[in-house]
């Protein structure tokens, strides 16, 4: 399996403190059944900066530090980037990282509460330099689970969707855990990531997300292609093939989070 978005680099973020933990973490995701890893630390969301630079000299301390504990866990760099203003400007600054620094995906994160009005702007704007963005846990935003439409738009512009595993086992809450459901039933998430930023709250392990995932989608296929053939092409620089979204009327989570 393919874990497209992971906090494995220590000390940049909010993710694991030191390098014992991010190797922690390697051997979770060895034991899971993990061979890839997309190092994505928090990057211009008014915290954590993590220019490319940074990024590709402290994940390549921790590439060392594997290959010393003879652990072939493969790491790809990447980023998880906060929606903001020009953020093609900010990638060819180098104050920003695509996947693999190849400029064909990004990992964005949209603010959890609100979406600005400038966000089909800059899903335009990176699509025109052929970057796709993936927007990175869609279940737990809640102007999009407010409305739907919202990011079946996002999609309709080209974008990708992940959904994060620990959302879709229940570990998030049950809000979270029917929100995830309701987006892979919709076919609005194309992307199973751990988004692991721990080797005990939030370990790096896929296969219990896939499991439930086939059981929501009647499809075990169809769930196990979301960690491996699907995050395999975005590696490779391709478009994976995604199913036609579905839709939903607007604000069908409004009861369960309490919105409105």
């Amino acid at each position: 399996m393919i874990d497209l978005h992971c906090h494995i680099i220590p000390g940049v973020d909010d993710g694991p403190e030191t390098l014992e933990q991010s190797l922690s973490m390697a051997s979770i995701a060895l034991r899971d059944g993990i061979h890839t890893v997309v190092a994505a630390p928090h990057t211009l969301n008014g915290l954590y900066m993590n220019p490319v630079k940074k990024v590709s000299s402290c994940l390549t301390a921790l590439k060392n530090a594997l290959t010393e504990k003879k652990m072939p866990l493969t790491l790809r760099q990447g980023a998880e980037v906060h929606l903001c203003p020009g953020m093609v400007l900010r990638i060819e600054a180098g104050n920003a990282g695509t996947i693999d620094q190849a400029d064909k995906y990004l990992l964005l994160e949209l603010p959890l509460l609100m979406i600005p009005e400038y966000v089909k702007k800059e899903i335009f704007a990176l699509k025109l330099k052929g970057i796709t963005p993936i927007i990175t846990h869609a279940e737990r935003n809640a102007a999009i689970l407010r409305d739907l439409t919202v990011l079946h738009e996002f999609i309709r512009m080209g974008a990708l969707c992940q959904v994060t595993a620990m959302s879709i086992t229940g570990d998030f809450g049950e809000a979270v855990k029917k929100a995830a459901e309701k987006l892979l039933q919709l076919r609005l998430a194309h992307i199973i990531a751990s988004d692991a930023h721990s080797p005990d709250y939030r370990p790096p392990i896929l296969s219990h997300a896939v499991e439930h995932a086939a059981e929501i989608l009647g499809s075990f296929e169809e769930a196990e292609r979301m960690v491996t053939e699907v995050p395999a092409a975005i590696l490779a620089g391709q478009m994976p093939d995604i199913p036609e979204p579905g839709k939903e009327k607007a604000g069908i989570f409004r009861r369960i989070f309490r919105l409105g």
